[in-house]
């Protein structure tokens, strides 16, 4: 089974693969790629990329209406993450909640600093490295900072977690690499790149195939942050 979004939403194609009792996976391809595994018709797995668990299920993008899926029939193991009604139904709340959420802080990898546990360092803490720290969901420590921000408890920072991460160097004439470029948030604090102009090439890469340990919530995160970057850019 496989289709357009714009043809076929993907709700209808959960529920189908769910109603007919299939074992495989369903990938989907759209803004943030991201896959959903099934046994027996029941969600037993889902992430984006390398970022797998419910975390990451409940933070892709289901209400994508731009893309492709395609479902094959493959063995698959694990158990069901829950009743699948109630999957879906927390799915497409915590969808709703990511959206507002990011209206208030632009990702989960913006740093924020204030005098609240773990968010107290100088330079600050983003919401990811904390909600490693604290072993919590990551939307539950991002519904914390939504709070404390509007009660003036903890301000932004201009950095993001994806900043220690480096573009990939391109070979000269010769064929040879160049000296390893310095870190993203190096390059944007000397003024060589603007922010907008670093999640752009780095989503870009992304795009076309780079790979690394985290890359996951890092692409969920450059698209959420581009989406606000759009959306304050625009007029009312």
């Amino acid at each position: 089974m496989q289709g357009l979004l714009s043809d076929i939403p993907l709700l209808g194609a959960l529920e189908l693969i769910h109603a007919t009792r299939q074992t495989g996976v369903l990938e989907v391809q759209t803004e943030v790629p991201y896959t959903v595994a099934f046994v027996g018709g029941e969600i037993v797995s889902g992430g984006i990329v390398d970022w797998i668990g419910l975390d990451a299920l409940y933070a892709s993008p289901l209400l994508a209406e731009v893309g492709s899926f395609a479902f094959e029939r493959r063995a698959v193991t694990g158990r069901a993450l829950g009743a699948f009604n109630h999957v879906m139904s927390d799915w497409a709340r915590t969808t709703d909640e990511w959206k507002e959420i990011c209206a208030v802080i632009g990702s989960p990898s913006r740093y924020y600093r204030g005098a609240e546990p773990l968010f107290d360092l100088e330079g600050g803490r983003s919401v990811r490295a904390v909600a490693r720290e604290a072993e919590v969901p990551v939307v539950q420590v991002a519904q914390f900072v939504v709070k404390a921000r509007r009660e003036g408890r903890l301000e932004a920072r201009d950095r993001f977690e994806w900043f220690r991460l480096r573009l990939q160097a391109v070979p000269g004439r010769s064929g040879r690499l160049p000296e390893p470029m310095p870190p993203l948030g190096h390059m944007v604090d000397r003024g060589e790149i603007t922010l907008r102009e670093a999640r752009a090439r780095l989503l870009g890469e992304l795009r076309t195939g780079l790979r690394f340990p985290g890359s996951g919530w890092v692409w969920r995160d450059l698209v959420w942050e581009v989406q606000q970057d759009m959306e304050s850019a625009t007029p009312l």
